[in-house]
């Protein structure tokens, strides 16, 4: 048996990248080929690019009428006419065309006045009449106007773009020598990881032989094989490789002599299978190996047979850091592309953030611009959350030795999404409903989607508005109201003594602030058990004592929490009766989804949630599920695409399909505003 690794350093990032481009010194060589122009888009080239050529090769007209001799036009005016003879004082040409000695002028057909037919010369050519005399070379594009033989047209190290190669064959240049594609191999490993085509089917998942209900995905291949594709890179993607050190160490073998690069994801961390720096140090040498980053602390830096090895962490955040940190820099070099860090930006942390002082960390946040601020909502922080990475707009970067950011202080931002689409989105913080999903999508296709009607005050089609939500629950929305970190705050809070929802809470919260509630949806509420509710559940009194009953309860400060603490109250029920209940999800379909797992029997939900997860329903009630709104920010562009959408028949129909097989949804006052 083969020992556990343990990680041999915590090198600073800065200091392991010195390390291995010291290492890689003299190694990255990167290869050229000579390619057709037409094929050349976005390819580096090698050199300089000289034109062969002048454009146009000639003088040439550039625009439609006569070519004439200037000098036999002067004098002419409008009350002295030049009369000219077609052959003998001009000759018709066209945008374009040559132009010869002894023509100097080119006169605009709109400038010319036809003699009466009467009048032609007598071999028929015509006679033209003009008003205005003709400069030496007016209209005419001299020769090397555009392009003179010899000039520059490319400098070397240029990404080809559609306009250069406009220029290049204008420039008489057929082919281009660039910067080759190099072949990078990405070797997925894991006995664990199996492709998304042996994947069975998610009703027949509990049905399936132990081995592949375990199994995971392979997804960060292919994540790697789309970026080195777009970097610039040629993409070879293994089959996924067992845990075996025989099988790893022979497709890392044979990589390393066949490409230019070989990354491979997973084991290079601490565990007893996890053998990829064991096989690298075998087959080649270890530059590092443990990063101060995280998340992707145990990346390895590597060389074999003079090419770099990068090992990456398996989880998908761990992966894509490491790729960027490490493997972008590495590649840039072979491809010729120059590696451009991200965007940056200051922005204000919506809440505290605590970080270690061993490790730079990553944390991915979602961004707005509220009242002028840039605000950052910090998102899932697991190394393995990869939704948290596909939802985020950015990373809050925490330096190696702080131990984190408070909330309200500024914090630098590197950005996956451009800052003017950021400045366009609407930020809602609060309480979860999946109709936040779909509003979002009709808010992004809003300049072209059919069925919203645009607001009276509008005298153009809007852009495109986005929409960016977090989901904290109902009282945390309305405090991140108050603090000005969000657009919108979903709420939906019973007040217990008058039974209405919403208003005394966001009164009590936001005293000194001015507010406007828009009505939203009704929505049932209910318990959500596994299909055809096996253990008979009829209500909330069959979870009391019920230890063969696993509940999964909602986190606190959620309207949902409190809905069910309002029933348990009224049932005379003790939390502490119920198995589970400190057990917490951040949404309705995170409640669905460990019903549907298996993993918990019953949960506090809406009926969407369980619609969505083919799950049986327990309706309880209909709540008032709202936006609070700080009034000022109904004067926003976004704000009005927002409330049109709410109102969208189009909007409504979605609702209807959320609501299959049980109703989930009403909306009658969705869209109305109410001053608070």
């Amino acid at each position: 048996m083969r020992q556990r690794n343990l990680y041999l350093s915590n090198v600073p990032v800065e200091e392991a990248l010195s390390k291995y481009f010291g290492a890689l010194d003299g190694l990255l060589i990167p290869g050229f080929e000579e390619i057709p122009v037409e094929e050349s888009l976005d390819r580096i080239s090698r050199k300089a690019v000289f034109a062969r050529c002048c454009s146009p090769l000639y003088n040439a007209a550039a625009m439609d009428g006569i070519a004439v001799i200037a000098e036999a036009t002067v004098g002419a005016r409008e009350s002295s006419p030049v009369i000219l003879n077609e052959s003998e004082d001009f000759v018709f040409v066209d945008t374009g065309d040559p132009i010869f000695s002894p023509y100097d002028a080119v006169i605009m057909a709109e400038d010319l006045i036809e003699v009466d037919k009467a009048d032609d010369c007598a071999n028929g050519e015509k006679q033209l009449k003009i008003l205005e005399a003709a400069s030496p070379w007016q209209h005419i594009r001299p020769i090397g106007e555009d392009i003179v033989k010899g000039e520059m047209i490319l400098p070397g190290r240029h990404r080809i773009r559609p306009i250069d190669i406009g220029v290049l064959l204008s420039g008489g240049i057929s082919s281009v020598e660039v910067y080759a594609k190099p072949q990078v191999a990405i070797i997925p490993t894991g006995t664990e990881i199996i492709e998304f085509a042996s994947m069975p089917l998610c009703k027949d998942l509990k049905k399936a032989p132990a081995s592949q209900r375990a199994a995971i995905i392979e997804s960060n291949g292919r994540m790697f094989e789309a970026i080195v594709t777009q970097a610039g890179g040629k993409a070879f993607r293994y089959n996924p490789v067992p845990d075996e050190y025989e099988l790893l160490k022979k497709a890392v073998d044979e990589a390393a002599k066949k490409f230019d690069m070989v990354i491979i994801n997973a084991g290079s961390s601490a565990g007893t299978e996890d053998y990829t720096v064991q096989v690298i140090r075998e087959l080649g040498d270890v530059v590092v190996h443990g990063v101060a980053m995280k998340p992707g602390k145990p990346v390895i830096l590597a060389t074999i047979n003079g090419k770099p090895v990068i090992g990456t962490p398996g989880y998908p955040v761990s992966a894509y850091l490491s790729y960027e940190t490490f493997v972008a820099p590495v590649l840039s070099l072979l491809t010729g592309r120059r590696h451009l860090s991200s965007q940056k930006t200051e922005a204000a942390l919506s809440r505290r953030i605590v970080s270690s002082l061993k490790h730079r960390e990553y944390v991915r946040v979602k961004l707005g611009r509220v009242s002028g601020k840039l605000v950052a909502s910090p998102l899932a922080r697991g190394a393995g959350a990869a939704m948290s990475l596909a939802r985020a707009d950015g990373f809050c970067v925490i330096g190696q030795n702080s131990e984190g950011i408070e909330a309200g202080e500024s914090a630098q931002v590197e950005l996956f999404r451009p800052l003017d689409e950021i400045d366009q989105t609407l930020v809602v913080v609060g309480s979860h409903d999946p109709v936040l999903d779909i509003i979002a999508d009709m808010m992004a296709n809003s300049g072209s989607f059919a069925g919203i009607t645009r607001r009276q005050n509008s005298d153009q089609p809007f852009s495109a508005a986005y929409l960016a939500s977090s989901h904290v629950g109902s009282m945390a929305g309305l405090l991140a109201l108050k603090r000005g970190e969000c657009h919108i705050a979903p709420v939906h809070l019973l007040d217990e003594e008058t039974g209405i929802y919403n208003t005394s809470w966001i009164k009590k919260t936001l005293a000194e602030e001015k507010v406007s509630l828009v009505k939203g949806l009704g929505r049932i509420q209910g318990l959500i058990v596994p299909k055809g509710n096996p253990l008979g559940i009829t209500g909330i009194s069959d979870l009391c004592g019920a230890s063969n009953v696993r509940y999964i309860n909602r986190q606190k400060g959620a309207g949902t929490r409190l809905f069910f603490d309002y029933h348990l109250k009224k049932a005379g029920i003790d939390s502490a009766a119920i198995n589970g209940y400190s057990r917490e999800a951040s949404t309705h379909m995170a409640v669905a989804a460990a019903i549907e797992s298996g993993s918990a029997d019953a949960g506090m939900g809406i009926a969407s949630a369980a619609n969505a997860m083919g799950l049986t329903f327990i309706p309880l009630g209909e709540e008032e599920y709202d936006f609070a709104v700080k009034s000022d920010f109904l004067e926003l562009k976004e704000m009005s695409v927002f409330l049109d959408i709410l109102k969208s028949p189009a909007f409504h129909e979605k609702l209807r399909e959320l609501g299959d097989p049980i109703e989930a949804y009403s909306w009658e006052r969705a869209g109305e505003i109410v001053n608070v």
